[in-house]
C-alpha cells in the first residue's frame, strides 16, 4: 500500500474526522468565551475594582528607554491582567466542557439502563418451539 493510500485511510477514519470537527468547534467556542470575558465580564469587574482595565494591569520590571518621543528599548513588564483574563477564559471553557461531558454521560447511562427489547428469535427457535408445542398436544 502506498504512502498516499495509507494517509488517506488514516485521515478518513471516523475518529480523525471527529477530532478535526472538535478542534474547529473548540476554536470557535474559545473565541466566543474570550469575547465574553473581555467584552462582557471584565469591564464591570474592572469598575467594581476601582475602574481598572485588566488588560493594562502589569508589573514593570524595567522602564522603557526613550529618546524624546522615540522608544529605544520598550518596557519589560509582567502582564498580570492578561494572565488573569486567560485564567478566567480557561475556567469558563473548562466548566462548559465539564457540563457537556456530564450531560453526555447521563444520557449514555440512561441508554444503558433502559430495558432492551428481547432479541428476535431465529427461524430455528420458532420451528423448535412449534415442534415442542405439537409434541405436548
Amino acid at each position: 500500500m502506498g504512502i498516499m493510500q495509507e494517509f488517506k485511510a488514516f485521515a478518513m477514519r471516523g475518529s480523525v474526522v471527529d477530532l478535526a470537527v472538535g478542534v474547529a468547534i473548540g476554536g470557535a467556542f474559545g473565541k466566543i468565551v474570550t469575547s465574553f470575558v473581555n467584552d462582557v465580564l471584565m469591564p464591570p469587574l474592572g469598575i467594581l475594582l476601582g475602574g481598572a482595565n485588566f488588560r493594562n494591569i502589569a508589573w514593570t520590571l524595567k522602564e522603557a528607554v526613550m529618546e524624546g518621543e522615540k522608544v529605544l528599548n520598550p518596557a519589560v513588564t509582567i502582564n498580570i491582567g492578561m494572565f488573569a483574563q486567560a485564567v478566567i477564559d480557561f475556567l469558563i471553557i473548562a466548566a462548559a466542557i465539564f457540563m457537556v461531558v456530564k450531560v453526555m454521560n447521563s444520557l449514555k447511562k440512561k441508554e444503558q439502563d433502559a430495558p432492551s427489547a428481547p432479541p428476535e428469535r431465529s427461524n430455528e427457535e420458532i420451528l423448535l418451539t412449534e415442534i415442542r408445542d405439537a409434541l405436548r398436544k
